[in-house]
């Protein structure tokens, strides 16, 4: 059984927003029983946000360059975008941008703010790598890709000290990504091909 087999498309979408909520309360719990509280100073740098969403839009369309080259030049990068789009079905642009803005704040809440800050910015990038893979050779360019987004995330987080630098770059990465995948011109490639498969069935 393969994971497209195991998985009905669009149960990927619900699954995701419990994994992401798991994540987000597990980060601040975690940032909380360290710390003794949840500090605002984590979230945002009221001197300084602007840099922080400057530097957070800067390393976000760097990244989306990077996975566009990838598209561009590797068949494995379009096989993946086409295992995710059927996994997660047709989203609506609202349903895109939400999930895209959970799992940017979960995962920087609990890699960069709580994991980072406990056992340092190596094994934060390490276990956020090896949590974005999956079966096949056609997974071993998420998880490239993942090493290479950790690393920035990573990078952001010691830089500016506070998480609204990464949950940017992250967001941003994943409602374009998101967007495209599970709407557009992939979507309605995808529903064209349902029909198809339909039509054929009834003959």
């Amino acid at each position: 059984m393969t994971l497209e087999t195991a998985i009905r498309p669009g149960a990927l979408y619900r699954l995701a927003w419990y994994l992401y909520l798991v994540l987000a309360v597990g980060g601040a719990i975690w940032i909380g029983w360290r710390e003794g509280t949840i500090p605002l100073a984590l979230f945002l740098d009221p001197g300084g946000w602007w840099i922080d969403l400057g530097a957070g839009a800067a390393a976000g369309a760097a990244l989306l360059g990077c996975w566009e080259l990838a598209r561009r030049t590797l068949r494995q990068a379009r096989m993946l975008e086409d295992h995710f789009a059927e996994l997660l079905g047709r989203l609506e642009r609202t349903e895109a941008l939400a999930l895209a803005l959970l799992s940017g704040f979960a995962e920087e809440l609990f890699f960069r703010g709580a994991m980072q800050a406990a056992w340092g910015w190596i094994i934060a990038t390490v276990v956020f790598t090896l949590l974005h893979t999956g079966p096949g050779a056609t997974y071993r360019v998420w998880t490239a890709f993942s090493l290479v987004a950790g690393l920035v995330l990573a990078g952001l987080m010691e830089w500016r000290g506070n998480l609204l630098a990464p949950v940017s770059a992250h967001f941003l990465v994943n409602a374009v990504n998101l967007g495209r995948i599970c709407g557009g011109e992939r979507g309605e490639r995808g529903e064209r091909g349902e029909r198809d498969g339909d039509a054929g069935a009834e003959t």
